[in-house]
């Protein structure tokens, strides 16, 4: 027999849906792992150990449209994730166990699951954590409190920056280079960046930074430019996440790194080297 977990368990003022909101349930098979109840509706695992803030973020998924199913901690999350992968994880830092940090970096080194997008929502607001937390690959940072309507705009926004990029790779599987500068081809359709008989695999940010410099090259950018460009205007999140996105393209692209240079005091360009320089 399956047995069923709730998705959402709302507090006493909250117990009465909005019109038009039905009580979802997310199936669980025998051996305990999620089978989420509709491919066309998006996962959205909930890590967050304060059960209020939990049923909040899963209540407000569940009107927007979203499958969700929240845990309490770190380890509960890494199995669920193990077991099915979701769409997105929204994930809290300060939990008991395995915090969210190690969380997020298990994630990531996991082949099966690294290119899970992961939205962090933590109390832990200054620019060092946000820092942290998006060297160690969130997709985005949102600082408590919230509103709730601009977590889901950011849920939104990550699931569709997430779906673009599918779509644009599976539109342009076997389809000519976009573009190359110096030794680096570019494939804006695949999200593919090759050197000679290497693809080097990048985040979907790091590889829109990437592309978004290349496609210029010799123009310097200003870090609000390039994080304009990436995530568009308005985009509220320190523009210190552009240097991490950077410190991670360049070392991925190993002695290729330099192609993109830090203008002092202004932001970052890609470099372009030409045929006749002896350093190509």
């Amino acid at each position: 027999m399956v047995a069923s977990l709730d998705v959402v368990s709302l507090a006493p003022e909250m117990m009465t849906p909005p019109m038009g909101i039905t009580s979802e349930r997310l199936q669980a098979r025998p051996d305990g792992s999620l089978l989420w109840t509709s491919a066309s509706r998006p996962s959205v695992l909930v890590v967050e150990d304060e059960a209020d803030i939990r049923e909040l973020i899963t209540y407000n998924l569940l009107k927007e449209g979203c499958q969700a199913v929240g845990m309490a901690s770190g380890e509960e999350a890494l199995e669920a994730i193990r077991r099915q992968v979701p769409a997105l994880v929204v994930l809290d830092l300060m939990l008991p166990g395995i915090d969210g940090l190690s969380v997020c970096r298990l994630v990531r080194s996991n082949a099966k699951t690294q290119a899970v997008p992961i939205l962090v929502v933590s109390a832990k607001g200054e620019e060092a954590d946000v820092v942290a937390g998006l060297n160690l690959g969130a997709d985005d940072y949102l600082t408590k409190p919230f509103s709730p309507k601009v977590l889901i705009a950011r849920v939104r926004a990550v699931l569709r920056r997430y779906s673009e990029a599918k779509t644009m790779r599976e539109e342009d599987a076997g389809s000519e280079p976009s573009f190359q500068v110096n030794d680096l081809v570019i494939h804006p359709g695949r999200h593919q960046v090759v050197r000679g008989a290497q693809t080097i695999d990048f985040t979907v940010t790091e590889f829109r930074v990437l592309a978004f410099l290349a496609e210029k090259p010799g123009r310097v950018f200003t870090r609000q430019q390039i994080l304009d460009g990436v995530h568009g205007d308005n985009y509220a999140i320190t523009d210190r996440a552009i240097d991490v996105q950077i410190v991670g393209i360049r070392k991925k692209l190993g002695d290729a790194g330099g192609y993109i240079e830090t203008v002092r005091g202004v932001g970052y360009r890609f470099r372009e080297i030409y045929a006749e320089d002896p350093n190509l």
